[in-house]
């Protein structure tokens, strides 16, 4: 049997996506190239913008039209362009019973309603119900009728977020957050922050570097507030976890040499912390640390518990560590009530940090979260307009901190061909940067010494040393 997966949104629904993945693989399950030829269907959703919940209703409505096909209803009104392989797939097998199911953080918002719906949905599986999974794909094997999925109250962290044969792999931390921004509806359909055991995490470490896994990414929705008890009974903040599995890479000779974490709240990125992350060996100097404003007022409506200062101030202190280090933020225009002069407030914290990229959207109001509610909302047009500008100079700053690295030499993780040049291999680097050079396959999965030799794009190019 054969199963297809859509992921939106976060890094963690891409980890969340592969520990599922890991249950059909064990049981014998085949991916499908297309989901047109699939058993089962499985949409991963995002729910931080409503256009993400968008895109996932229309293709909502292009599963509906497909599960015609695969029946043979003969009311389906699908054109024969957008369903052609699934056509030629009825043709071919006959009728092949379709599964689809809606996992993650928009199932878990609309987890009473989205069935009634959308009823071409089989299973709905919210973000504390993915340990079903294994009942899911017997009752599929076995043909029985789709049962209903509970809500739960625990959250329960995988075995493993593998992806097969992968250098690079998730290992999830921590799961939910405690912060409640005002604009932000992950606290609801993630709920309470958990963090997951030591033994748990070294587990998943000693199973990855058995693959050959050359890097990590410790991902939590607030990942450097992870609290847990250590083996002696002592609290485990996230700088002491950092050093306990760097010290096991190193006790066990780990083939991981890279930690990365993410996302980082910049009110929990401690002095512990940046110490931690100057001195070990393991820990990459690349971070994601969100700013969201430069407006002290604006951050304060927006619940977060920094001040534009001390964010910056956050900043040298990194800088001033890891001389190396570069940062990647993320940036909102246009929150309620924000004026001229607390938008030009982002712009001149931008020219004082320069940020090395950022991920810049505009606000957009969740339904269920208090700044949806609030009084003077700005048009749209505005926000468009000031999200340009934010865009303009955050290119001229990516371009400007990138071309000062031109002519070092670092350590470059290779991972892929080049889609555009067959003879040139992509890596990264241990800020996360993305490097174009011309070596022999074979060093796929290997570390090597690059010299950056010049930019095109956000790509570096380099020279094999």
């Amino acid at each position: 049997m054969t199963y297809f997966f859509e992921t939106y949104g976060c890094e963690m629904n891409i980890a969340e996506s592969a520990a599922v993945e890991q249950l059909f693989i064990s049981r014998g399950w085949k991916k499908a190239e297309h989901p047109e030829t699939a058993d089962m269907v499985i949409i991963n959703t995002c729910s931080v913008r409503g256009s993400a919940e968008k895109r996932i209703f229309g293709r909502l409505g292009y599963f509906t039209g497909l599960k015609k096909i695969r029946s043979k209803d003969p009311n389906t009104k699908a054109r024969l362009d957008d369903m052609k392989l699934a056509i030629d797939f009825v043709e071919k097998n006959g009728v092949v019973p379709l599964t689809v199911v809606l996992m993650g953080c928009m199932a878990e918002r609309l987890l009473k309603t989205v069935q009634k719906d959308w009823p071409v949905l089989d299973y709905v599986v919210g973000t504390f119900g993915k340990h079903r999974f294994g009942e899911i794909i017997e009752a599929v094997e076995e043909g029985r009728k789709p049962f209903k999925i509970e809500e739960e109250e625990a959250y329960t962290f995988a075995k493993t977020s593998y992806e097969e044969a992968a250098f690079s792999t998730f290992v999830p931390i921590m799961h939910g957050c405690n912060n409640f921004c005002t604009y932000c509806i992950v606290p609801y359909v993630r709920g309470r922050e958990v963090s997951r055991p030591l033994d748990q995490i070294l587990a998943e470490i000693d199973f990855l570097s058995g693959r050959k896994v050359k890097e990590i990414t410790l991902l939590g929705q607030n990942v450097n507030a992870y609290r847990c008890m250590d083996e002696d009974g002592s609290e485990l903040n996230f700088p002491k976890l950092l050093k306990k599995i760097s010290e096991h890479i190193d006790k066990t000779n780990s083939s991981i040499k890279w930690i990365r974490f993410e996302s980082s709240n910049p009110n929990d990125f401690s002095d512990e912390l940046i110490e931690v992350a100057a001195h070990d060996n393991h820990v990459c100097h690349g971070f994601h640390i969100a700013a969201q404003h430069g407006s002290t007022e604006i951050l304060k409506r927006m619940n977060r518990k920094n001040t534009r200062d001390e964010f910056i101030e956050l900043t040298k202190k990194l800088r001033a560590a890891m001389p190396d280090v570069q940062l990647i933020t993320d940036l909102m225009v246009g929150f309620p009530g924000e004026t001229e002069e607390q938008f030009e407030e982002i712009l001149t914290m931008m020219n004082e940090v320069k940020f090395e990229s950022a991920f810049m959207y505009y606000f957009n109001p969740r339904e269920g979260t208090p700044a949806a509610k609030f009084p003077d909302q700005i048009d749209l047009e505005v926000k468009k307009a000031r999200l340009q500008k934010v865009i303009d100079l955050q290119l001229t700053h990516t371009t400007e901190v990138m071309q000062k690295r031109v002519g070092e030499t670092i350590d470059v993780l290779v991972d892929i061909v080049s889609r555009h040049d067959e003879s040139e291999l992509l890596g990264k680097t241990e800020q996360n940067e993305r490097v174009a050079f011309k070596a022999d396959k074979k060093l796929i999965g290997s570390f090597v010494k690059v010299k950056l030799t010049g930019l095109s794009g956000n790509t570096f190019r380099g020279e094999l040393v």
